[in-house]
């Protein structure tokens, strides 16, 4: 069983899915600290002084909605999505775009003078008979 999970967690999607997620927390953080400590303050200062995180509704001692804080976590998940769409923009612009194979070669040509199919090879028309450049 040790054996079997060993294979499973070596398998590179596997370790490319770990990194990711990693990555993703470590990024997650940067952005709330982007919101938190450097877009809010100057959007906070311009409507008055206004702190989004102590928005608040009291329901009871202890108790409360904080949705400014809700307000902060939705704005970081908008720029996380903005982020991730421009990722994967520029990692779909990065792969290559796929060319159709170039026509065949053609394989018959018209007789010039009765105009029938005839291999491209031929040096006479089977159909007429004249003989072909």
């Amino acid at each position: 069983m040790f054996k079997e999970f060993k294979e499973f967690a070596m398998r590179g999607n596997v370790v490319d899915m770990a990194v990711g997620i990693i990555i993703g927390a470590a990024f997650g953080k940067i952005v709330s600290s982007f919101v938190n400590d450097v877009l809010m303050p100057p959007i906070g200062l311009l409507l008055g002084g206004v702190d989004f995180s102590a928005f608040k509704i009291v329901l009871k001692e202890n108790v409360s909605i904080n949705y400014g804080v809700f307000i902060n976590t939705l704005i970081d998940v908008i720029i996380i999505a903005f982020a991730i769409f421009l990722v994967v923009k520029g990692i779909n612009k990065m792969k290559r775009k796929e060319v159709p194979p170039p026509p065949a070669a053609p394989t018959t040509k018209e007789c010039p003078e009765c105009l029938s199919v005839i291999p491209i090879k031929a040096v006479r028309c089977a159909h007429c008979g004249i003989q072909l450049k």
